[in-house]
């Protein structure tokens, strides 16, 4: 089995465990770059708990990237296109194999954040605590500053805010628009995308570093809603999150906890 393919097997099964609260049913979707031309993205229905490897579909970044360049499309055409980007899953080209399984809806979301340097796996969940700030009135605010010096080191020194969006195309080209926003801002990919009234998207090198991503935005959001019953949040100053995000120790610490 591709190496990536059975890394994004492992860490969506991990990320659906119930006992997290990050998804549940056939909530969230994840990927993975398969290589330069390719990627493995979930098939849509599936469940991150029980995924296995017939859960996951192999596309063509060019094939699904390309549709960023229609002015409009309705929904069918977009399921049209997404079936046609299939590529063989053994060799990451050639025409789409016809299995029926289709790529999730969120595809072109995944092929973005996969197009950012460094990222080779992607992670889009909806846990409750992170969808108890993303879907409340004080959200851009909530998440308008660091809190904590392990949420730097692991989500970076800030995440991408994405006012709500309809799914597909509209939030994959808003998302794409704020995240090299992002870059031009700080020097490097985001590593967590915050979208209203959505959920969480989780970037990194690594499986693992997704996993931990996760978990620490998580967390993240239970200290804010407890900071907020206790008279609100107390943000770090830029300069203290510069000075954590540059860190030889933490560069260090990142790179062990799998970046």
């Amino acid at each position: 089995m591709d190496a990536a393919l059975q890394q994004l097997i492992t860490m969506s099964n991990r990320l659906g465990d119930p006992a997290l609260d990050y998804v549940i049913l056939a909530e969230g979707n994840t990927s993975a770059r398969a290589d330069p031309h390719s990627f493995w993205v979930k098939a849509s229905g599936t469940e991150l708990r029980t995924i296995d490897a017939n859960g996951f579909v192999r596309v063509s970044f060019p094939g699904v990237l390309e549709m960023l360049q229609s002015a409009a499309m309705t929904d069918e055409q977009i399921r049209v296109r997404l079936s046609d980007a299939k590529v063989d899953p053994l060799t990451g080209r050639g025409a789409a194999p016809a299995d029926g399984v289709q790529p999730s809806v969120e595809t072109v979301l995944h092929a973005i954040c996969l197009s950012l340097e460094g990222v080779n796996f992607v992670a889009h969940t909806h846990p409750t605590a992170i969808n108890a700030l993303t879907c409340s009135a004080a959200f851009e605010t909530a998440v308008s500053g660091r809190l904590f010096p392990d949420e730097i080191v692991l989500c970076g020194p800030a995440p991408v805010v994405v006012p709500y969006t309809d799914p597909g195309l509209p939030l994959a080209r808003k998302v794409k628009e704020l995240a090299h926003r992002h870059l031009d801002e700080h020097g490097e990919a985001p590593r967590v995308i915050l979208m209203q009234n959505h959920g969480l998207i989780a970037l990194g090198q690594s499986a693992q570093q997704v996993e931990n991503i996760t978990a620490m935005a998580v967390k993240t959001a239970r200290v804010l809603i407890g900071a907020y019953a206790l008279g609100g949040p107390h943000f770090m100053t830029l300069a203290a999150v510069a000075r954590i995000h540059t860190r030889s120790d933490e560069l260090y610490r990142r790179k062990l906890l799998g970046e």
